[in-house]
């Protein structure tokens, strides 16, 4: 049997480059696969191997003196799902495009558990807005019944939304949620210094945890996952449509004009007509490189494939 671990934790770092190093020899050895990201400001990481391969990883972390109350999540997979192992160190472990030394993650908001989550949604207060800190595509797919879903297409847009937007969050409850939690935990400090809101909640272990106890709850679709499986079922629901027909579709596939690379929905039926990119305007670039490709001298086209 073989299973995805996903976990994070922000924790101060004296030496990242010996935790990476760490980390890479444990995951070697182990031969787990995934990506590992590792800073000043903690942990963030999700690998994919055998039951016996990620419960000897667990272990190991738990052991560790920084790293021992991980909540480690885990979903169906395996270190197929991961062509290869990448572990780094960067400024930090989920990027919002903010200093880790001027905004903290002990800063965010109040954690509510799975629990509390549902019991607040099931009767929520007249002034609760619910926020997504996701990017628009994983939105499309899945997302809680009446959220505000912002049109940002990298986490690092999302300090722009808020301090764009702060009167919609003026003295009111603002439940915030991402797919693991990591993203909520600066993206709601963010939001709790500017201290315009009357409170500031986050979900503990995010959209993966609250789907786990109530997976016909008030998340409806698909949670978009960072690795092959791309989506984490919840329920039936399919909550968007082709960006081609209109019809009712949750199938996301990449553009395959590199100058684009956007993620968009696209059924089965109109894949190949699409030519598999996301809209008219790429889908004509797209042929219009195909001919000058086909037009180009074969000695000029060997040379710019091996300067590649």
């Amino acid at each position: 049997m073989n299973k995805i671990l996903l976990f994070y934790k922000y924790i101060d770092i004296d030496q990242p480059e010996a935790i990476k190093q760490w980390q890479l020899d444990l995951c070697k050895s182990l031969n787990l696969t995934g990506r590992i990201i590792v800073a000043s400001e903690g942990i963030n990481g999700t690998l994919g191997g055998t039951n016996e391969e990620t419960d000897t990883y667990v272990s190991a972390m738990l052991a560790h003196p920084l790293f021992g109350d991980i909540d480690f999540k885990t979903s169906a997979g395996s270190a197929a799902d991961f062509p290869r192992l990448s572990v780094k160190v960067k400024q930090e472990i989920t990027r919002l495009g903010v200093d880790p030394a001027t905004l903290k993650a002990h800063q965010g908001g109040k954690h509510l558990t799975p629990e509390q989550t549902h019991d607040l949604l099931s009767n929520p207060p007249q002034d609760l807005i619910i926020l997504d800190t996701r990017n628009d595509y994983e939105a499309r797919v899945g997302r809680f019944e009446g959220a505000v879903c912002p049109p940002v297409r990298y986490f690092r847009e999302f300090p722009q939304y808020v301090d764009e937007n702060l009167d919609q969050f003026k003295d009111k409850e603002v439940l915030m949620y991402c797919t693991g939690g990591i993203r909520c935990e600066r993206a709601s400090a963010y939001l709790k210094v500017k201290g315009i809101a009357k409170e500031v909640y986050q979900i503990q272990g995010g959209i993966h945890r609250y789907i786990e106890q109530f997976p016909d709850g008030h998340f409806r679709g698909k949670n978009y996952v960072f690795d092959n499986r791309m989506l984490q079922k919840a329920n039936d629901d399919i909550m968007t449509a082709c960006d081609w027909c209109i019809k009712p579709c949750d199938t996301l596939t990449s553009c395959i004009n590199s100058e684009c690379d956007k993620q968009f929905i696209c059924c089965a039926p109109c894949l190949e007509p699409s030519q598999n990119t996301c809209s008219f305007a790429c889908k004509d670039l797209v042929a219009q490189n195909a001919v000058r490709l086909r037009e180009m001298p074969r000695n000029t086209l060997y040379h710019d494939q091996h300067s590649l």
